[in-house]
């Protein structure tokens, strides 16, 4: 009896052990099954919320053609900057959105830089004097005009017309200095936050234009249709003044889209960055020029009709200026059209008309020589 009880002791206890068992299993089983509940299998992707789209830049810069994401409405400034060679190179040059070029007296050119629509802080300079159809380029653009001394007529013409000027000489010496590593007269420098200041202290900082002055391509389809299919290659142009032995060439870049500046074959670089001063539009255009002195200062006609060839993406073509009001910028046209400009900086070389407008300006290819202009 007692070997049989304690067999059915032994197959009980078994039996508990192993439900026992079970039970445990069974348990963490389930606990691992919450643990998976938990934690998923993949990780949950981060829930961000949805960024703005980037507006493209919606202002036309007014003398450049540029888009840029606020207005630019500053004042225009136009600059007297020294081109003699003790000048070379000059600063602040590579900012300007408009540069012209033109004959000053003893057969050397000038540059009228001016700028409205960027902002930077290097000097700008050498300046140097004013002359009357320097104010003409001037008033066309609303700019308010700083130099240093001028022709008794231009001082004249200041005075009689009240034009906005900031003059080393007479009303606004303290924004100039002169440089210790040049010789005067080729060391006088300002820069734009002197001449905004000065023009807000003579309450000159009038607002600007509000909308473009030229006519531009809206896009760069439209810019090389604007050109034509009878446009002629040009990838380099040189352009003489009165001296055979000033030669200002503008080649193209194919890379950049634009055209780079020297002079006597030697890169025209900025000062104050080194770079080489280049253009998106180059202008050639001709006037009469008269000497008025035996110091050989000039009267150029700046309004009426003249030729003009306008080089862009390594092309050209011939055009026609005109500015029939003296307070317009000289225009340029295409058979009765205004003729579009590329958005970027444009220089506008202003020669003579004598002997010929063709005696002055030639192109071709790159190394094959030059060409000549068609008279047409």
């Amino acid at each position: 009896m007692k070997r049989r009880g304690w067999g059915r002791w032994s197959r009980f206890w078994r039996r508990g052990r192993l439900a026992l068992l079970a039970g445990c299993l069974a348990l963490t089983a389930a606990g691992c099954n919450l643990m998976g509940d938990d934690t998923p299998d993949k990780p949950v992707a981060d829930q961000q919320a949805p960024t703005a789209p980037v507006q493209p830049p919606a202002f036309q810069a007014p003398l450049t053609g540029t888009m840029l994401p606020q207005p630019s409405e500053a004042r225009p400034v136009m600059v007297m900057i020294n081109n003699h060679p003790a000048a070379r190179p000059q600063s602040g040059l590579s900012q300007a959105d408009v540069l012209f070029e033109v004959l000053a007296e003893g057969e050397m050119t000038r540059l009228v830089a001016l700028f409205q629509s960027s902002a930077f802080a290097e000097p700008i300079g050498p300046v140097r004097s004013i002359r009357p159809y320097f104010i003409d380029i001037g008033k066309s653009f609303g700019a308010i005009q700083v130099h240093a001394g001028g022709s008794p007529d231009a001082y004249e013409q200041l005075r009689k017309e009240k034009i906005a000027d900031l003059d080393e000489i007479t009303n606004a010496g303290p924004y100039f200095w002169r440089e210790k590593s040049r010789k005067a007269p080729h060391n006088l420098y300002t820069k734009l936050e002197n001449i905004r200041a000065g023009a807000q202290k003579r309450g000159l900082d009038e607002q600007g234009p509000t909308g473009p002055v030229y006519a531009f391509a809206k896009n760069e389809a439209e810019a090389v249709e604007t050109m034509g299919a009878a446009a002629q290659d040009a990838p380099k142009v040189d352009i003489t003044f009165l001296w055979k032995t000033y030669v200002v060439s503008y080649e193209y870049d194919a890379a950049g889209g634009k055209y780079q500046r020297s002079i006597n074959g030697s890169k025209h670089v900025d000062l104050n960055n080194d770079q080489p001063l280049s253009a998106s539009n180059v202008v050639v255009m001709g006037t009469d020029h008269k000497v008025l002195d035996k110091e050989g200062r000039m009267n150029v006609r700046l309004t009426g009709r003249g030729p003009a060839l306008l080089f862009q993406q390594g092309k050209v073509k011939p055009l026609e200026w005109r500015r029939d009001k003296a307070n317009d910028p000289v225009r340029y046209y295409e058979q009765g059209h205004e003729a579009a400009f590329r958005p970027g900086q444009t220089h506008i070389m202003i020669v003579p008309l004598n002997p010929t407008f063709e005696s002055h300006v030639t192109y071709g290819a790159l190394g094959s020589g030059k060409g000549k202009p068609d008279p047409a």
